[in-house]
């Protein structure tokens, strides 16, 4: 049941009543406390910031909130009555849906049928699905919230952004009256994510609650109304965005007043390490993604690539590391052409590729950290000898990498999805910290580089 506007409000201004609750909320797993006794609340049309470092339990505890993993310990409470998620099902017929960091979508149907795929309501309990009908209601919430996406569509044609609006239309589908988006703009240019901040407001102004998870402060300044920071599992605090500066959040969050940053110097470029002269490339759908691009990047350069979802970023950088290969065009590391469509050509040139799809195509999610750190240099000397693995030397790799980068797991034999989702990010750096590299990835926002010299924007 939807509450009134005066439940929400509460009487003479008192603060409205939370439209969902969590009380002592703690999930153990083997070898790591994800979520110790936190408390969390959000009010009906209000977008509330869940803010933390990467492993700080965010995804965790809104994992707990939509059903996919049971607490240890706590409460749950929902427009002031507690329950019971036994399943996701449980969750979204209690109006809580949720965007995860990696897409629940099935790539080989079409947009609308993902959108109805699931529903117990309507079109989704009849044994013939209506589709004109169907794609008809998307088109519609798609025009009002903004979500431009075709209906009719295949997912594995939309890029990481357009199948994000997916997400969101099957939300709005179902009626959801709590949206919790996870990390929700990893995969979005600054343009995209101001659309998607748009949306926010107006979702929370219809009086649902809008949980947006992220670690990036300005953003949360930017949309939220108020901030519950995480850190090591556990809830620290809750403020008015309002109230708060960027330096007294950062230092929620890292336990500590953050230093000022000191200030970068140019220096000049060296000499050209990348080329691409006349690029062209195949999209997904068999159109043109990228049409004649030409491209020069120097030794202690960062070049950004900007644009929209969709304008050819993916395809051009899974072109240079190999991953496609080019209809024309040339791609020359320190003025040797590569052989196009080869990724260990690539690789052994010294590229390195974090692409925006970390869990499809970044990790093998059912091999060990140890297996995935050591993936692209497995046949080297310090990992195998002949035909066989030097499983010794590799968990002893995995181990430093772990504690160097700070990858939230219970140890190198754990598979990849036991690690916090932020550190599939982390788990892509270290093989190519081995020695220089030119790291390219389609969306600058997750683009990692260390000691950058000089920016500039292509």
């Amino acid at each position: 049941m939807t509450p009134t506007e005066e439940e929400r409000r509460g009487a003479a201004g008192a603060p409205p009543r939370p439209a969902v609750a969590m009380r002592g909320i703690t999930k153990r797993f083997p070898g790591v406390v994800a979520n110790e006794s936190v408390d969390f609340e959000a009010a009906a049309g209000e977008v509330h910031a869940l803010l933390g470092e990467n492993g700080a339990g965010k995804s965790t505890l809104s994992n707990i909130l939509t059903g996919l993993y049971r607490p240890d310990d706590g409460e749950i409470f929902v427009d002031g009555r507690q329950v019971h998620f036994h399943a996701p099902r449980d969750a979204l017929e209690a109006g809580i849906s949720m965007v995860h960091q990696h897409f629940r979508l099935v790539e080989p149907f079409t947009v609308a049928e993902n959108v109805v795929l699931g529903d117990h309501r309507g079109e989704g309990r009849t044994f013939r699905l209506r589709h004109r009908a169907i794609e008809r209601r998307v088109a519609e919430l798609s025009k009002r919230y903004g979500l431009a996406v075709d209906p009719r569509a295949y997912v594995w044609q939309l890029s990481l952004g357009e199948q994000q609006r997916v997400e969101i239309l099957k939300a709005l589908y179902r009626e959801a009256r709590i949206l919790i988006l996870d990390e929700p703009t990893a995969v979005l240019t600054p343009q995209e994510a101001e659309v998607l901040f748009e949306t926010m407001r107006e979702m929370a102004a219809e009086g649902r609650t809008v949980i947006f998870i992220s670690h990036k402060l300005h953003e949360v300044k930017a949309v939220a109304d108020r901030v519950t920071v995480l850190r090591g599992g556990r809830s620290v605090a809750t403020v008015a965005a309002a109230d708060a500066t960027l330096r007294s959040l950062a230092a929620l969050m890292v336990g500590r007043e953050l230093g000022g940053v000191g200030e970068a110097h140019a220096r000049a470029p060296g000499e050209p390490v990348l080329q691409l002269e006349g690029i062209w490339t195949q999209g997904d759908r068999g159109e043109a993604a990228v049409k004649g691009a030409s491209l020069v990047v120097r030794a202690g350069e960062i070049v950004a690539v900007a644009g929209v979802a969709g304008n050819g970023q993916r395809e051009l950088a899974e072109t240079i590391a190999g991953m496609r290969a080019p209809t024309s065009g040339s791609v020359r590391i320190g003025g040797k052409r590569l052989r196009g469509g080869d990724p260990r050509t690539a690789i052994a040139a010294g590229i390195a590729y974090v692409p925006e799809d970390r869990l499809g195509t970044g990790v093998s999610p059912s091999l060990s950290i140890a297996s995935n750190l050591v993936l692209k240099s497995y046949r080297g000397r310090s990992a195998s000898r002949g035909p066989f693995l030097r499983l010794g030397r590799i968990r002893e790799h995995a181990v430093e990498m772990i504690r160097h980068y700070r990858i939230a797991a219970p140890g190198p034999a754990a598979p990849a999805t036991d690690a916090g989702a932020g550190s599939s990010t982390r788990r892509r750096l270290p093989g190519a910290r081995l020695r220089p590299v030119h790291r390219r990835r389609p969306s600058p926002t997750t683009a990692r580089a260390p000691r950058p010299a000089r920016r500039r924007s292509a």
